[in-house]
């Protein structure tokens, strides 16, 4: 019974997500337990499966080429800034993208200003730059927010890093697994070996 709840919660959850009614994994969960009546709630992995079933049914075959054409970009941009060790991270990563995804990269540069004036000269238009500031494990850690628009119309965003994170595990707060994403290397074998593959924890 709990399991059967569970799971139509987290069908909620995702169809709120999908749709664009909530934004936020925990929002969505407990907006979704209140219209069906019951406390349970699914795990963020348990939603963000439900999310990539809803997306596959909603977008069908044009899915998966937007993957490969989204992954094919990553790599032209990291290619760009590869001496600033990019991955490629989120959905395009996962290939769990939807409609409205962005390509999502990690860098890292004692100085951002180097990566902005590389993305300039190659022609990347930035939309928007902010900074971001966390505390993890009493340090305070800031990273710059670059965002913009690939030719393909894809939003795209790089995450400045300082040098001393790139050899940091990070977890995944929806998947609960580490964040290993893929590097330029890698993600290059993937588009000629297995460009639709995904990577989400069994």
């Amino acid at each position: 019974m709990a399991t059967d709840l569970k799971s139509k919660v987290a069908r909620e959850a995702a169809t709120l997500l999908y749709f664009g009614a909530e934004k936020e994994y925990k929002q969505a969960k407990t907006r979704a337990a209140q219209t069906l009546g019951t406390h349970f709630l699914p795990s963020n992995l348990e939603v963000a499966l439900e999310l990539d079933k809803i997306a596959e049914e909603n977008e069908g075959e044009n899915r998966k080429e937007r993957l490969v054409e989204m992954r094919r970009e990553a790599l032209q941009v990291m290619k760009v800034i590869d001496d600033y060790c990019p991955v490629l991270i989120g959905s395009v990563w996962r290939g769990t993208i939807r409609n409205g995804s962005d390509i999502d990269i990690a860098a890292y540069a004692d100085d951002p200003q180097e990566i902005v004036n590389i993305l300039k000269a190659q022609g990347i238009k930035l939309l928007k730059t902010a900074w971001t500031t966390v505390n993890k494990h009493g340090r305070t850690l800031s990273s710059l927010h670059l965002h913009a628009e690939t030719t393909a119309k894809h939003g795209l965003e790089v995450v400045v890093r300082t040098s001393e994170e790139k050899r940091e595990k990070r977890k995944c707060e929806i998947f609960g697994d580490e964040m290993k994403g893929l590097r330029t290397k890698s993600l290059e074998k993937l588009l000629k070996d297995n460009p639709t593959q995904c990577f989400i924890p069994a």
